[in-house]
């Protein structure tokens, strides 16, 4: 995903950082990781609080498949519900979500 699409993607919630990582992307907000970019496809960051709004919208969390003698895991991040990329406003309401996970993570 080119960082432009990120940009937008997150316009509604403000400005993020991308950073390189995993072969993927980090993306931050006020200094907090809210996202991943991975194979392509942006995951926000979700917590126990938010998760099961993930989950009831269709979305998919992201499982890691580890190396070799470890098993796979499921990270706390999410794909993004179809139907916000074609609403800013929906999307600003799922990249919120992420950024308060990412603040309730830091206590």
């Amino acid at each position: 995903m080119k960082d432009d699409a990120i940009h937008d993607a997150f316009a509604g919630l403000g400005p993020v950082t991308i950073k390189r990582m995993f072969g993927g992307k980090g993306i931050y907000h006020e200094g907090l990781i809210v996202a991943l970019e991975v194979d392509g496809e942006l995951l926000l960051k979700a917590d126990r609080d938010s998760a099961e709004a993930f989950d009831e919208a269709g979305c998919t969390q992201w499982v890691y498949r580890g190396h070799k003698g470890r098993g796979p895991t499921a990270m706390p991040y999410w794909s993004i519900p179809d139907s916000a990329w074609d609403d800013p406003d929906e999307m600003a309401v799922w990249t919120r979500r992420a950024y308060e996970a990412a603040l309730r993570s830091r206590k």
